[in-house]
């Protein structure tokens, strides 16, 4: 999934809300075990019961570059994974984990640096031992929505993004498309061009007096300026 590995989730997110593709943002509070980790690529999900051979038996098949998705229910009373889930993660060739739970192991997983993303950390591991599911393996709920194979993951410091797959390749290209423009308008502006002069917003000001229903949004997509949606 090398296709997606630069891509922010900003980019990414404007990406698809112009290509009108359901986008599904993790619940706020997820963030990266380390500064600066990101992990983008094919979501391979995986629920947990409370034995840690549930995440072993998902990594027989694990292609290298796919992300594991972890759904742990949410549960704030147990630190799911710690440093040797990880490690097996990576040596199955797996770039990173997503989870809807905790983790534990905090300073061994800094030192084994595979992009981890969870809402925090807890010592306790599991004690409990509950009956699995028989699509353990092919879905994971995160939060409201629902992840499978079919879905691509981008995360970063920003938050978790969930994407169809088969818009994969479409909202990469469409992110470079608006990385390029940003990055163009920065240039500018760093150069003595205000954003206000680039986006013509004297125009803008002038336009809504005649048309006062006018929006913002409606005059970027007027001169190819759009920088949000």
């Amino acid at each position: 999934m090398n296709l997606f590995a630069e891509w922010t989730t900003p980019l990414v997110a404007d990406a698809c809300l112009r290509l009108q593709v359901p986008v599904r943002v993790a619940t706020p509070g997820i963030a990266p075990l380390a500064a600066g980790m990101r992990a983008a690529g094919r979501a391979r999900p995986v629920r947990h019961w409370g034995s840690v051979d549930v995440f072993l038996e998902s990594m027989l098949g694990a292609t290298p570059g796919e992300v594991l998705v972890i759904d742990n229910g949410g549960r704030t009373d147990e630190g799911c994974i710690g440093d040797l889930t990880v490690l097996e993660v990576e040596a199955s060739g797996l770039v990173g984990v997503v989870l809807w739970g905790l983790h534990r192991d905090t300073a061994e997983l800094r030192t084994i640096g595979l992009p981890v993303f969870s809402y925090g950390r807890c010592p306790m591991g599991p004690t409990r031992l509950d009956a699995r599911a028989a699509d353990s393996f092919t879905v994971a709920n995160f939060g409201a929505h629902r992840v499978t194979a079919d879905d691509v993951v981008f995360a970063d410091e920003d938050g978790v993004i969930f994407v169809p797959l088969a818009c994969g390749g479409e909202v990469a290209r469409k992110a470079e498309e608006i990385w390029q423009v940003e990055r163009k308008q920065a240039g500018d502006v760093a150069n003595g061009r205000l954003l206000r002069e680039q986006l013509r917003l004297a125009d803008f000001i002038a336009a809504r007096r005649e048309q006062p229903a006018l929006t913002f949004r409606e005059h970027l997509r007027a001169i190819r300026g759009a920088i949000e949606e």
